[in-house]
């Protein structure tokens, strides 16, 4: 084995080319007698005086011939680390030649070095997977090749399209290769690998779909058009609230279906996949489309990925690893809530859904669809660049299907002598009460954890550094502190209205779901978090009290909905707080039956916020539009292109050091970070659970992300190979910068 530079860092090989017994002898003489004990004797005296050939370890395929055609395989080794992130290159045995077919899942040996070399091969080193990318007459390494020890499987997995996808993916968020393959290639099972080779061929293409619900948008039955033609459409889609997106986000695929394409379909977790699945079966029937989570189990994954890279399925649905699946002719992805956390990997190089997504519609030339009830900052971008194009409702359509949205402020909170006594409005009792005779209501309540930062106590704007404009945290009684830069700040004043008194955001009722239950004891109260997940509920009346993003669907729609503790999730230290909050109003606002019908939601929230002023007009877009031009003013993401880099504070020290940012970088920090709590674990690349730990932010602007992803991942590679053991970890356009 070498690697395509020349340099050695392996070894070959684990098949054997055959045993060294002796060879069987003729138990008969001439005339079919018994032999002569001699002459056994005398055999056996001269086999051994014969040179013997040298005792081969098990597949290192010692002195066995090469392969006539194409002789050396180039593998992609599963190291995972940055220093080895290229290809090595190892002689092909003849026995493998018709196995050893690019794309296949192979075994090497590896890490022996070049002095091990015995009959023309290197030998030695370890054993370990990789994937067999290319065959090629001749390496560019003169000396001499360890040879495949093992063609795991005949199945072709990282086709050309995979490997291309996994290589830009890659590239953008400062990766390596192997660590992308990981995310994107499911793990061999053999069981599900034997059935159904060769697979059925692909059912004919369905009948162009009606555009259905999709006409209650300006653009939508153009949309369903364009895919059935075989065009390539891309849009931001602000779906109407209700359950209809699933059916429609199916109305898509099977458009793109009809024209002889294939769809892929990413969500952020099991329950809407489960609602795209039941969509897609009810208009395609079954077996027209595969499902790719990770509930699924080992097996049943493994045969439907297979199922979608043979052809034998041309539609798929699933969550987060789906983005990779290799789906033939591929002709429309989408994204529904591309806000959602689910959407970003925890594993390294932590890729988003939405990126990887916008990626391979610019490759392959399909059509791309976005679509939320709400709107984040990343596609207003989207369709500010001219890269998508808006598809929303009018505002007619809107107010038709949207819920009354009432708010309470700390002023009204004030007034009430209710809310004193029970930390809940007097306008709350009023709506559930009125709901309850309705059908359900639907509680939300903050989850424990949610961290208060500092906002201005007279305006409610968020308390900023005057040097980076991050978020300042309070260090004691006396000191803030910049959470981006680390600097101190000692003369803080509101740069809205001009207040010097600041207040730390808090964290509402805990015991509202107790109170709510003994204020209405005849009323069934049902909860929905992360103990327990409530999929759907009756549309008989009942208190079903969730945590965001846990709400379950309402037989119906829900009668009504409180949403309480709005500081809680405003005041996160987070840049994305007031999105993200507006995009979890919108989820649970979205699930209560429209104002015609007599739906209304309650937002316990200051109104004047511009969060819950895009909650009550239902304007997600224009907030975020608004959020994407004040954060181009101050140089935030995704305007500007932003690393986060954390480790112990001597190896993010030695880290800085040694690498060579782009001229237009900019360092913000370090500063401390938590260390790891126990419970938890250690992070994927995060320093060692207690151990100190320190982050800095790189920001450049536009157009030089790539030149920081590359300055990033020359540095971490330049480390590793120096031997640098403390971790350092990277993360491209983290989602959480404070």
């Amino acid at each position: 084995m070498s690697s395509r530079n020349g340099q050695s860092d392996g070894d070959g090989a684990d098949g054997a080319d055959g045993a060294d017994g002796a060879e069987a002898t003729d138990t008969g003489g001439a005339d079919g007698g018994p032999p002569e004990q001699l002459a056994l004797i005398r055999e056996t005296v001269r086999r051994s005086k014969e040179p013997k050939a040298p005792k081969a370890r098990p597949r290192t395929w010692r002195g066995a011939a090469v392969a006539k055609e194409l002789p050396v395989a180039r593998v992609l080794v599963d190291k995972g680390v940055l220093h080895l992130d290229r290809y090595f290159d190892y002689a092909v045995p003849e026995d493998l030649d018709e196995a050893a077919q690019p794309g296949v899942r192979v075994r090497v040996r590896f890490g022996a070095g070049g002095r091990n070399v015995r009959g023309g091969r290197r030998e030695g080193g370890g054993l370990i997977d990789g994937y067999l990318v290319e065959r090629v007459d001749e390496s560019d390494y003169a000396g001499p090749l360890a040879a495949l020890a093992q063609v795991v499987s005949p199945e072709p997995v990282l086709g050309p399209e995979l490997l291309g996808l996994a290589r830009a993916v890659a590239d953008r968020y400062a990766g390596s290769l192997a660590d992308v393959l990981q995310l994107a290639v499911p793990p061999r099972h053999a069981r599900a690998e034997a059935r159904e080779s060769p697979p059925p061929p692909p059912p004919p293409p369905p009948p162009a779909p009606d555009p259905g619900t999709w006409r209650r948008y300006g653009r939508g039955a153009d949309l369903l058009a364009s895919l059935a033609s075989g065009g390539a459409p891309r849009a931001v889609w602000t779906a109407l609230p209700g359950p209809e997106w699933a059916e429609e986000i199916a109305r898509a695929v099977q458009a793109t279906l009809a024209s002889g394409r294939g769809a892929l379909v990413v969500v952020p977790a099991g329950r809407p996949t489960a609602r795209v699945d039941a969509a897609l079966r009810a208009l395609l029937g079954e077996g027209r489309h595969a499902v790719l989570t990770a509930d699924a189990g080992p097996e049943r994954r493994y045969r439907e990925w297979l199922a979608v890279r043979r052809g034998a399925v041309r539609a798929v649905v699933g969550t987060r690893a789906a983005m990779f699946a290799p789906v033939r002719d591929l002709g429309l992805v989408v994204v529904w809530d591309d806000g959602d956390a689910g959407h970003s990997d925890d594993n390294a190089p932590f890729p988003h859904v939405r990126e990887v997504l916008e990626l391979r519609a610019s490759r392959d030339k399909c059509g791309f669809l976005l679509g939320s009830w709400t709107c984040t900052v990343e596609a207003a971008q989207l369709v500010e660049s001219g890269w998508a194009l808006p598809l929303a409702a009018d505002r007619e359509q809107v107010r038709a299907a949207a819920p009354l949205v009432r708010t309470v402020g700390d002023g009204d909170l004030a007034r009430d002598e209710a809310a004193r006594a029970a930390r809940l409005p007097t306008i709350a009792w009023q709506i559930v009460r009125e709901g309850l005779r309705q059908g359900p209501v639907l509680v939300q309540v903050p989850r424990r954890g949610y961290v208060p930062r500092m906002a201005c106590a007279q305006c409610r704007a968020p308390a900023r550094c005057r040097h980076c404009a991050g978020p300042l945290e309070a260090q004691d009684a006396q000191a803030l502190r910049c959470a981006w830069c680390g600097r101190d700040e000692t003369a803080w004043h509101c740069q809205e209205c001009g207040g010097f008194r600041l207040r730390a955001q808090i964290v509402g009722a805990r015991r509202t779901a107790e109170e709510l239950g003994r204020a209405f004891p005849a009323v069934p109260v049902r909860t929905s978090g992360r103990e327990q997940v409530l999929d759907t509920v009756s549309g008989t009346p009942a208190l079903v009290v969730s945590t965001p993003g846990a709400e379950p669907v309402a037989e119906g729609g829900y009668a009504a909905a409180l949403l309480l503790d709005g500081w809680a999730m405003l005041g996160r230290p987070d840049l994305r707080a007031g999105e993200d909050a507006l995009r979890r109003w919108i989820g649970a606002a979205a699930l209560v039956r429209p104002q015609g019908d007599g739906g209304t939601v309650v937002v316990v929230a200051e109104p004047t916020l511009r969060p819950v002023q895009a909650l009550v007009r239902w304007d997600p877009v224009g907030h975020a539009v608004r959020e994407l031009a004040e954060r181009a003013e101050l140089g935030f993401p995704p305007v500007s292109r932003m690393a986060a880099v954390s480790g112990t504070p001597e190896a993010l020290a030695g880290f800085l050091s040694g690498v060579e940012l782009p001229s237009d970088a900019e360092v913000l920090g370090p500063v401390p970070i938590p260390a790891a709590e126990a419970a938890r674990g250690r992070r994927p690349g995060g320093p060692p659970t207690g151990e100190p730990a320190e982050r800095v932010l790189v920001r450049v602007p536009p157009g030089s992300g790539a030149a920081l992803a590359a300055a990033l991942k020359h540095a971490q590679a330049a480390r590793m190979a120096r031997g640098g053991t403390e971790p350092v970890r990277i993360r491209i356009d983290p989602l959480d910068i404070g």
